[in-house]
């Protein structure tokens, strides 16, 4: 079943619109040098208000994401399956726990993501594949299964990589795709190499959003497709500076539990890609298509099989789960949007 997109959700833009929205220059995006990785959410028109991050600040952020990946990753796949990233759904669908439709929902975000993006299985041209921010690996497992592409996932979890790894064999997929431990913004690949460019929400880890886009622009051959599927804040609105002290301290509650740097909207991540002179540049809201997602996310760790699996898996597992109502609570109130952002490299 495909999506349907309101007009005003997609937005086709041309190669040599720019936008004054945003300088891309502006977009590093940074964290306040605390121990507790709270981070700058401030986000302005004609620049983002961040603090200067040293190096070891960024290499804080890091290693916090890979342990906060390395100890919840297993809950997730337990309760979830191989899929660590939103289900896509139809507005208003009710989805009951009881029901298999959100792990289909999870493929099905990925099926809405190619067809977005003009990827169909009729594709003859997607032969390589880079899966950044891989998680266990199922979107790489899916992909190169659809297309019989091979496909290269990298993640900053050496607990992801390997288990994306054994669970590639335990599928006789170990010839076509393969995980290891890389950079996003320091990527360990050839110029040019890359039919597809996959994004499935990681985006939002990224502390320097300029280079996390170069580099996904690099990797990609000419020709190629780029997918970013991620969490973004709402556009700002015209004469707007910044967002709104609440929406703010929101976002700021949510880094500080999912070790996140300063957020971006769709806007900044169009200007950066406009700037780069992509094709075919398009974006789309997605918000109203994940709202059952983060509530049923919620129900399964109130059941006594979850509230085991999280006492299991340790603290940063349960402040991920006292965090979830904030993430409903973002989308409800419109500061959070689910963003996909897609293009095409020139020939």
């Amino acid at each position: 079943m495909k999506a349907t997109l309101a007009p005003s959700s997609l937005i086709s833009l041309p190669r040599h619109k720019v936008s004054s929205l945003r300088s891309p220059s502006l977009l590093l995006q940074s964290q306040r040098p605390s121990s507790a990785l709270m981070t700058t959410t401030t986000a302005s028109r004609g620049s983002v208000a961040v603090t200067a991050a040293a190096t070891s600040s960024v290499e804080a952020l890091r290693e916090g994401i890979a342990e906060f990946y390395n100890e919840t990753s297993g809950l997730w796949e337990e309760i979830w399956g191989d899929h660590m990233h939103h289900g896509f759904y139809d507005p208003d669908s009710s989805v009951q726990l009881s029901d298999s439709g959100h792990r289909e929902a999870q493929i099905r975000m990925i099926e809405e993501s190619l067809r977005f993006a003009g990827v169909t299985e009729e594709e003859k041209k997607i032969k390589r594949v880079v899966d950044v921010g891989c998680g266990i690996g199922g979107s790489s497992r899916y992909i190169a299964s659809k297309f019989g592409a091979e496909c290269i996932g990298i993640t900053l979890s050496p607990v992801q990589a390997k288990r994306a790894n054994d669970l590639a064999a335990a599928q006789s997929l170990s010839h076509k795709v393969s995980f290891q431990v890389a950079d996003a913004l320091e990527q360990p690949f050839e110029d040019g190499i890359f039919d597809l460019v996959w994004s499935m929400e990681s985006g939002e880890h990224m502390p320097d959003k300029a280079k996390f886009v170069k580099e996904l622009v690099r990797v990609a051959a000419p020709g190629g497709r780029i997918i970013i599927v991620t969490w973004c804040h709402r556009n700002l609105s015209p004469g707007e500076e910044a967002l709104q002290p609440w929406e703010q301290n929101l976002l700021d509650r949510i880094c500080k539990t999912f070790y996140l740097p300063a957020w971006c909207s769709t806007s900044d991540y169009v200007d950066l890609l406009q700037s780069l002179s992509l094709q075919d540049i398009k974006c789309a809201d997605w918000s109203e298509n994940v709202a059952p997602f983060w509530p049923a996310v919620i129900r399964t760790a109130l059941t006594w099989k979850g509230l085991v699996s999280l006492l299991r898996s340790g603290m940063k597992s349960i402040k991920g789960a006292l965090t979830m109502p904030l993430m409903i609570e973002g989308y409800k109130k419109g500061v959070i949007k689910f963003g996909i952002i897609t293009c095409q490299k020139p020939l």
